[in-house]
């Protein structure tokens, strides 16, 4: 039976960001995901997850300048110091939090860098990273996004994102698979779910429904065809519920959304 977390980023929009730990639990979630926790001390969340009986599975690393458009910094030269500074943030609080992956987003490809130059920044990023998180019994994840939602991120692929977590060689690096984004970007789902899954590469699935990003039960994907097949291949990782409600900030827009769950919890 497929695990959901909560992506509190995107889903209970309606409440503050600390009272969306008590909205997923009443709904019947388990665990949580979300973008960034940054803003709040660390003793604070881990209070939410414990009040609630929630696990924290999955957040990202510090991104660069968010709010400016930047998308990570990984594959960036010249910003090695900053990515170690925050990756050292990231791990502290995968700690306080008991949380075992993270998730380091690759950025976006710079101007003015050769491809070569870009992606040997990245690996030698990502094995440094892997190096520290290992420390901590922590995974890292890396995810390829569709480029119609984040135009010039430097993954885009299923394929491109297996030959690197292969060239870095680290056990502790694993793919992100966000269903949503491999759909947009080349389709043909189960086959790449019956081709990743066995290589023990993937660390985390994310869902959302296609085109618009909303309720998996809305748009062209079967999620449950694809939920039967994670239990047939033996997935036993967690399934990230990363989309946005249909009805907005509406009030219970998330909870009223959620009857594609239902025969899941």
């Amino acid at each position: 039976m497929p695990q959901f977390a909560a992506n509190l980023s995107m889903l209970y929009n309606d409440v503050d960001f600390l009272d969306r730990f008590a909205a997923a639990a009443a709904d019947g979630f388990t665990a949580v995901e979300y973008l960034f926790p940054y803003a709040y001390a660390s003793e604070e969340l881990a209070a939410r997850l414990k009040a609630h009986g929630l696990r924290q599975v999955l957040f990202n690393a510090p991104p660069g300048n968010w709010e400016a458009g930047e998308r990570g910094i990984a594959c960036l030269p010249g910003r090695e110091a900053e990515f170690r500074e925050g990756l050292g943030q990231a791990l502290a609080y995968a700690k306080a939090l008991d949380c075992p992956r993270v998730h380091v987003m690759a950025g976006l490809v710079p101007a003015g860098h050769d491809a070569a130059t870009v992606r040997a920044t990245y690996v030698a990023n990502l094995r440094h990273a892997a190096g520290e998180a290992a420390k901590l019994g922590v995974d890292l994840l890396i995810e390829p996004i569709n480029g119609r939602d984040m135009p010039g991120f430097f993954l885009s692929r299923q394929d491109q994102a297996h030959a690197l977590v292969a060239e870095i060689d680290a056990p502790n690096v694993k793919v992100q698979m966000d269903l949503y984004h491999a759909q947009i970007v080349e389709g043909d789902l189960a086959m790449k779910l019956r081709h990743y899954l066995p290589t023990g590469h993937v660390g985390h699935l994310q869902i959302a429904g296609v085109p618009e990003r909303h309720e998996p039960d809305v748009g062209e994907l079967n999620y449950s065809y694809l939920f039967r097949l994670l239990d047939e291949l033996g997935y036993q990782g967690w399934i990230g519920c990363e989309y946005r409600p249909a009805r907005g900030a509406a009030p219970h827009a998330t909870s009223d959304g959620l009857g594609w769950l239902k025969p899941w919890l």
